[in-house]
């Protein structure tokens, strides 16, 4: 689980204005060197209904204000956050030709659920669903950004999310919250969901877990055998979670035990915020490194280009580097389908 400390979302539904940003904090290789970042403009709240949910679903897209044929990223927050949060990563992957589409989910502080609402016990349920409800209204979200319409590539589309919102992302790519009971698990995956990418994801539940995980949190029993859509695991090898048992080898659980083709990108000294990946100077980020954060932008939209078939340069560039490096801030490893 993660927790920041995001800005109340704008509770004026008939509004969707946009604003309009360069990047705050220029890390990528073109503002380095000085030329302008490419300009984005984001737009929420975008109010999509959801009668079944009890609130309707607040979204926040971010896009490039150029370009065509631009993939899309649904990005999940981790818990208690909102759309608001995940500058870093959002703002990053929209600067560099991705549309970002964040739901605000039922557990975020800005809705306020309380603990006892019988919704609770399915929050991991309705996450997966708000995701699918972005997906289903696509049409209305491009339209409710200026200059937005007939640039969007829905063919394709990734999975992305932190804590808690990885396993959502995981959900999508065929991961199973199996019942405590049963055993069992129900496939949630979404066949438009070409790829994701999962950052300080939970790792196997059952005996795994801690005490107050199996108690409290009983959605975290994860089964990956039948994730088998391309992923990209980002781990810190410091991330010490009081959810299992077991050390920070647990979060690297969704790329070792899925099949197919994945990648684990292990951050040296990273928690669980990875260098701050929630937001700027977030509150709960205890582990602020700008160069891992750097590091997390460069490989998950090289990633991401990659697995959606749009380029391999940036993902053999980040590999390299990182390979040759004589201190390298993380390492990258990866295992086809061919080899489990």
């Amino acid at each position: 689980m993660t927790h920041s400390d995001p800005d109340p979302t704008n509770p004026d539904r008939t509004s969707a204005a946009p604003t309009r940003s360069d990047l705050a904090h220029p890390t990528s290789v073109e503002a380095a060197g000085g030329a302008r970042p490419p300009r984005i403009v984001s737009v929420k709240p975008i109010v999509l209904d959801a009668p079944d949910r009890g609130e309707d679903l607040r979204v926040r897209v971010t896009a490039p204000v150029s370009g065509r044929d631009l993939p899309v990223v649904v990005f999940s927050h981790g818990f208690g956050s909102s759309a608001d949060g995940y500058g870093p990563l959002t703002d990053f992957w929209a600067a560099h030709g991705f549309v970002v589409v964040q739901p605000t989910h039922l557990d975020s502080r800005t809705v306020g659920l309380p603990a006892d609402d019988p919704r609770t016990p399915r929050i991991w349920r309705h996450r997966v669903a708000d995701v699918k409800r972005v997906l289903d209204r696509l049409d209305l979200l491009e339209a409710a950004v200026p200059g937005l319409g007939g640039r969007v590539d829905r063919s394709r589309v990734a999975a992305a999310g932190h804590s808690f919102g990885g396993q959502t992302a995981g959900n999508l790519l065929g991961l199973r919250v199996l019942d405590p009971g049963s055993g069992t698990g129900e496939d949630l995956s979404d066949p438009r969901v070409r790829a994701g990418v999962l950052l300080a994801t939970a790792g196997r539940g059952g005996a795994d877990l801690s005490a107050f995980a199996a108690e409290n949190y009983p959605f975290m029993n994860a089964d990956f055998t039948h994730m088998t859509a391309p992923a990209l695991v980002v781990a810190g090898d410091r991330d010490d979670s009081p959810m299992t048992v077991r050390g920070p080898d647990w979060l690297a659980d969704p790329y070792v035990l899925s099949p197919g083709d994945k990648s684990l990108l292990t951050l040296f000294g990273a928690e669980h915020s990875l260098g701050g990946v929630p937001g700027y100077e977030a509150r709960e980020t205890t582990d602020e490194h700008p160069g891992r954060l750097a590091l997390i932008q460069r490989a998950t939209t090289a990633y991401l280009r990659h697995t959606l078939g749009l380029d391999d340069t940036g993902w053999t560039a980040v590999r390299k580097e990182l390979a040759d490096s004589t201190s390298p801030l993380g390492r990258i490893e990866s295992k086809s389908s061919s080899r489990p």
